[in-house]
């Protein structure tokens, strides 16, 4: 059984984000750069289907420029057996990466596909749920359990009302969420494996895809400063000020 892993490179999330001088983006100059939480939740439960006998063969791949080479390597580095980079330096875009991994899909046949449910940078929550609909995948999102066998896999799923438990048949889509498990560390003999593993190279023109950005973003701005608060003497003082000043009251 083969496993697909789609990840992405992120800002650390360890790292304070700024914000561009001319407000065009956030400035990515020297900031330290990871692997998105959410993927390293993917690779970790692929790693422990292969560790179970469940999955024979973990695939990890990335759109995005050379430098995400990197975040290949420590997913090999934790269990993958090979590593796919589709190499652009356009800015990714969901839809753009979805298209880029139904070609993969197709070239690849896997029988599961498990991606994280979202990225730490742009939050859209996209692109496992378009990966699904591009190829008629049946999918199973935010997944705090999975389990697979006879040609199924379970996935339990956080809803508002408790947790709801879905079968789908193979091949499917699973995106992953915190819960589902806790992603270990690469030790150093791993790290060094992980440098004499595959690392094949294509580019959207091989796979057919254009990755041309649908969405403009037209200027990006930090949070409003928050005003520090105050310590009040009394509980008069607070109704005062609440009524008076902040007139909430």
């Amino acid at each position: 059984m083969k496993v697909l892993v789609p990840i992405k490179r992120v800002v650390d999330y360890n790292v304070k984000v700024r914000v561009k001088a001319d407000q065009s983006g956030v400035d990515l100059a020297n900031v330290k750069m990871a692997m998105n939480p959410f993927c390293e939740i993917a690779v970790e439960e692929a790693v422990r289907l292969k560790e179970k006998g469940v999955v024979t063969e973990i695939v990890v791949v990335t759109v995005g420029s050379k430098t995400a080479q990197e975040q290949l390597r420590t997913a090999m580095a934790l269990g993958a057996d090979r590593a796919i980079l589709v190499e652009t330096e356009e800015n990714t875009q969901p839809l753009g990466v979805a298209k880029a991994l139904k070609a993969l899909v197709e070239k690849e046949s896997p029988d599961l596909v498990i991606l994280g449910k979202q990225a730490i940078d742009d939050d859209n929550n996209q692109t496992g749920q378009m990966l699904a609909a591009l190829t008629g995948m049946p999918q199973g999102t935010f997944a705090s359990e999975v389990n697979v066998a006879d040609g199924k896999v379970s996935v339990t799923r956080e809803i508002d009302g408790g947790l709801q438990t879905v079968e789908l048949s193979l091949p499917a889509v699973v995106t992953t969420d915190l819960r589902l498990n806790e992603p270990r560390y690469a030790s150093l003999p791993n790290i060094m494996k992980a440098k004499k593993k595959p690392l094949d190279t294509v580019s959207p023109a091989d796979l057919g895809v254009d990755l041309t950005p649908r969405v403009k973003t037209l200027k990006v701005e930090p949070p409003a400063e928050r005003q520090a608060g105050i310590k009040v003497a009394s509980v008069e003082e607070l109704v005062d000020k609440l009524k008076n000043e902040a007139k909430v009251i």
